[in-house]
């Protein structure tokens, strides 16, 4: 291509574009963000769609090498247009994530090509990218399981860690934690994993039925079991045939109740009312409940030898005032639910907005983070969710910033925050030793040496006192 400097978005940015004024036209036009680099790695062209997917300004990003606008996890995990301009050879469609300019983690589809002269010599690089939120959240909700849990903390990672070992072994489950936490979502994960997963996936409150009702709900009735009987109904155990239930609730399940549940787990077999033929119950059971059920069981609520068969593997999820650093990742994760449900652009929590957030005691739990995103949405219709936003009852944040975070300039998005607290967390948790925090935290020590220096975290130096890394 002839390189011009007749580019209009680049002239009114200051720079010289090196692609022909007719394809910087087409480019303009299309869905795809596409950007080219000069042989120095600096951005020459960043078209309109680049803007929307980044949330870059093209005036930012001109003159800029890539990877400063972008932050891609493959800028340090193998450059696709590094590959293509070392050996010649075009990529399609290689899926990565870049980090936009609110600090959202959103998947693409790269590809990339050569960028050459009239002459036929290599001049840069051209990369085209295409957003994939949409079709990963219609893959997630489509799939559900462990893509849908979100998380920084520890305790969960080490849940998340033992997940398929336990979906593979067919064990009863028992998961224990408040209510809000995520017993459900991590239930449908285990059966997403396990293989059963092209069955069914049948879940029941325990606590919200009365006796006769979860009785007939659970094990179905034959015509004629009682007087509104009219034709047979299979219960939720025969409709997850093949597949998982989830029992909720189970510690307020009834002494009788027990007794016939206790009998299906011992003989595989359950009775259906008004029957006298036994029926197969070919069906893995995974239990949740928010109670203790050794109290339980000590009180003699709930049988001992019940809890002894669904105790197989027990999982407990950590309430989430136990886990804040998890807070922002997953106000981020609701926002971006949120903006392609309602089909609206929400740039994400102001910082204060964020910090109003980490001081509630969140007694709801996941689900009620999510519920007070969701009023927001209410309220805000555009730009960044402010305090204002949340209810009024929510406590006021202290005024004491973590002196360990830079407060002016730096942490402008509650994603870069979240990523900055984050890596504080792990090193504080490893007595500020670099090499166990990046293990932890799954990148190479270099990375987290950039990192830090990015984020203009405070490290204590040799004497333990404040020190500033950038």
């Amino acid at each position: 291509m002839k390189k011009t400097a007749s580019c209009e978005h680049n002239e009114q940015a200051g720079a010289h574009c090196i692609c022909d004024p007719l394809v910087c036209s087409i480019f303009e036009s299309i869905s795809d963000g596409v950007f080219t680099v000069d042989e120095n790695w600096r951005i020459t062209f960043f078209n309109r769609a680049a803007e929307e997917i980044t949330g870059v300004g093209r005036k930012n990003a001109l003159g800029k090498t890539c990877w400063e606008v972008f932050r891609a996890d493959a800028c340090e995990t193998g450059c696709p247009l590094r590959r293509t301009l070392e050996n010649g050879k075009p990529i399609v469609n290689r899926t990565a994530y870049i980090v936009t300019a609110e600090g959202a983690r959103i998947p693409v589809s790269i590809s990339t090509a050569l960028l050459k002269d009239a002459k036929g010599k290599v001049i840069g690089g051209a990369e085209t990218f295409r957003d994939l939120s949409v079709e990963e959240e219609l893959k997630q909700q489509l799939q559900g399981g462990a893509r849908e849990i979100v998380t920084h903390s520890p305790a969960m990672r080490q849940i998340m860690g033992m997940l398929p070992d336990v979906a593979a072994s067919g064990a009863t489950v028992v998961i224990r934690g408040e209510t809000g936490t995520g017993k459900e979502l991590l239930a449908r994960a285990i059966h997403d994993l396990s293989p059963r997963r092209t069955g069914p996936f049948v879940a029941i409150n325990c606590g919200a039925l009365p006796d006769t009702l979860l009785e007939s709900e659970l094990f179905g009735y034959k015509k004629g079991a009682f007087t509104d009987a009219k034709t047979d109904k299979p219960g939720r155990f025969a409709r997850a045939k093949g597949g998982t239930i989830l029992l909720d609730e189970i510690g307020d399940l009834s002494p009788v109740l027990q007794v016939k549940l206790l009998r299906m787990l011992q003989e595989k077999t359950y009775e259906p009312l008004g029957s006298t033929k036994p029926e197969q119950a070919d069906v893995r059971i995974v239990t949740a409940t928010h109670r203790d059920l050794e109290v339980l069981v000590e009180r003699e609520e709930f049988r001992q030898d019940l809890y002894y068969r669904i105790n197989v593997v027990r999982l407990d999820l950590p309430p989430l005032r136990e886990r804040p650093e998890d807070i922002a990742l997953l106000a981020d994760h609701f926002v971006r639910h949120f903006n392609r449900l309602r089909g609206v652009n929400i740039a994400g929590l102001r910082a204060d907005t964020l910090s109003l957030l980490q001081q509630h005691d969140f007694p709801g739990n996941i689900r009620e983070l999510e519920n007070l995103i969701e009023r927001a949405y209410v309220l805000c219709h555009q730009g960044e969710i402010l305090p204002s936003h949340l209810p009024s009852t929510l406590a006021v944040p202290s005024s004491r910033p973590d002196k360990s975070l830079k407060t002016s300039g730096g942490l402008n998005t509650s994603a870069r925050q979240a990523e900055a607290e984050s890596i504080l967390a792990a090193l504080r948790r490893h007595h500020f030793n670099r090499v166990a925090a990046a293990e932890e935290l799954g990148i190479h020590k270099s990375t987290l040496h950039r990192k830090i220096t990015r984020l203009g975290i405070y490290l204590p130096d040799q004497d333990g006192r404040s020190a500033r890394r950038d």
